[in-house]
């Protein structure tokens, strides 16, 4: 990335701002030292602003930089002289969002270990599996998932959250050197479709990833963020390392709850929030605070944007929603601002600086705008490969998403949805993202899902379940004459099934085989 273009953003974002000469030596000194690892990072940041609060939760615990940092580095030493963990192992991290989870990643990656995120909606099956497939050593967990654990081999270290704070408490003195490897930070896939698999996510080498996403958002040093997505999840983790370069002061809650959240983001004064499109929904649900957070900037990932979604938040709160369309495996593809989103709605935006985007066909040929094909994508921080040896595909340095999508002729890119949902009946090709965001406009219609089901005449037919907003009422047969309405018949869902909620995994995503099982 070119160096008038960083150091342009930087400064716009307030990150090169003179500071105490002995401070911003001690902040280069670390970046040189352990690199831009989350370690690296927050050491960065306990040594140009110390003092500042790091970390608060909804229980009023606050934490510095420095006092984050030291709690790290003694559960670090704690880990490796009492539970044997050493460069090269893996620990697994079970914890919602709160320090103890920032604690274990931050000292998992000092001693050179690769941190597993487990996703918090697991079963204890699945945990079994991951346990036994990432071959971890320890397993950091929070209270409330004990019961998951039954099935764990007895030579995984469990620490609970006392024994956390034990640890933490108990560790002995003793000098943390850069370590023979690298830590890696392990997301494990969302899972939608089956066993999640686990992507070795890269460390960046330098201030691009950064300032490629804070050049799009802005972003500024010291704000104040809440992260409502969970940080397990690539969007989650990614907002940590965006916040802690910034040395911002990071808003946490456990569970995510609308009127709570809303509360936090006032009493905090909070600039800034990272959450998935399904809880930007449920905050509207809820009455608007008097006064209104002040808000600039509500980055979304993880999950489609619905139609119609942005512009009614926007509304309310101001045009301050961003959304980032990108996976765990490319990081980030493109970003929509407020106002791509008031001109197109469900639009994924434009590759950000630095990022390459092509849609191919089946042969690797670029299609015309406006025609549907593969959505390909390049940049800094693709992921390493799967832990189970498992790649993706590739084209000219470009990493397979995926996903199926169009370019329009401004050059926004408009995502239809993965390449093994689209649903062929009688023949036809239909993308149940463009059903979904139409159905999504009814005023009755609070979440919208459309999935195909087996068909004996057709092979397969929609079937549209809806959740409804409380006392909202509607007829199946109305709702398939307002699709007929608006798009070709074989877009319009035979089947209409009325769902308190959809299911959704624990970042959003709306889980297909739960409805297929509707259908026994």
């Amino acid at each position: 990335m070119d160096l008038p273009f960083v150091v342009a953003t930087l400064t716009r974002r307030g990150l090169l701002t003179p500071g105490r000469p002995i401070r911003v030596a001690s902040q280069l000194q670390a970046l040189r030292k352990w690199g831009w690892s989350l370690a690296g990072e927050l050491r960065q940041a306990a040594a140009r602003d110390p003092g500042r609060v790091a970390v608060v939760d909804e229980q009023g615990v606050e934490l510095t930089y420095q006092e984050l940092l030291d709690r790290a580095e003694r559960l670090a030493r704690a880990m490796r002289t009492g539970l044997g963990v050493q460069a090269g192992d893996r620990v697994g991290v079970l914890c919602r969002n709160h320090h103890g989870l920032i604690e274990a990643v931050v000292a998992a990656t000092v001693l050179g270990a690769d941190a597993v995120l487990v996703n918090s909606g697991l079963s204890a099956a699945q945990l079994a599996t991951v346990t036994e497939e990432q071959r971890l050593r320890v397993l950091v967990h929070d209270d409330e998932f004990a019961d998951r654990l039954l099935g764990l081999p007895a030579e995984v270290h469990r620490v609970d959250e006392r024994g956390l704070e034990e640890l933490i408490a108990g560790a002995l003195p003793g000098d943390l050197q850069p370590p023979e490897r690298d830590g890696r930070t392990i997301v494990l896939t969302s899972g939608t479709t089956g066993a999640p698999k686990g992507a070795r996510r890269p460390t960046p080498n330098g201030f691009g990833p950064l300032v490629s996403i804070i050049d799009r958002i802005p972003l500024h040093a010291r704000d104040t963020v809440m992260i409502a997505a969970p940080l397990f999840h690539t969007w989650g983790y990614a907002a940590l390392q965006v916040a802690f370069a910034l040395r911002a002061t990071i808003v946490l809650h456990r569970r995510f709850e609308p009127a709570a959240t809303l509360a936090a983001l006032v009493a905090h004064q909070c600039q800034a929030l990272f959450a998935v499109p399904v809880m930007v929904q449920r905050l509207l649900d809820v009455p608007p605070p008097d006064p209104r957070p002040p808000l600039k900037v509500v980055a979304v990932s993880g999950s489609a944007l619905p139609g119609g979604l942005a512009p009614r938040f926007m509304d309310v709160y101001g045009d301050v929603v961003y959304n980032l369309y990108g996976s765990t495996e490319v990081s980030w593809a493109s970003i929509a601002g407020p106002a791509d989103l008031r001109e197109a709605p469900t639009t994924a935006g434009r590759p950000p600086h630095g990022t390459r985007l092509e849609i191919l066909d089946d042969d690797g040929e670029p299609v015309p705008n406006g025609r549907v094909g593969r959505i390909f994508v390049g940049n800094e921080m693709l992921f390493e490969g799967y832990t189970s040896g498992a790649r993706r595909e590739t084209h000219d340095g470009l990493l397979d998403t995926g996903d199926l999508g169009r370019v329009n002729a401004d050059g926004l890119l408009f995502v239809d949805g993965r390449a093994d949902d689209m649903i062929v009946s009688g023949g036809e090709n239909v993308f149940p993202s463009e059903v979904e965001d139409l159905l999504a406009r009814l005023p009755q219609v609070r979440e919208a899902a459309v999935i195909g089901v087996p068909d004996p005449d057709y092979g397969q037919r929609l079937a549209a379940f809806l959740g409804l907003h409380p006392g909202e009422v509607l007829d199946p047969e109305a709702v398939r004459e307002y699709v007929r309405h608006y798009l070709a018949r074989f877009s319009v869902p035979r089947d209409v099934i009325f769902v308190k909620y959809l299911p959704r995994n624990a970042t959003g995503k709306v889980l297909s085989r739960e409805l297929r099982r509707y259908y026994g």
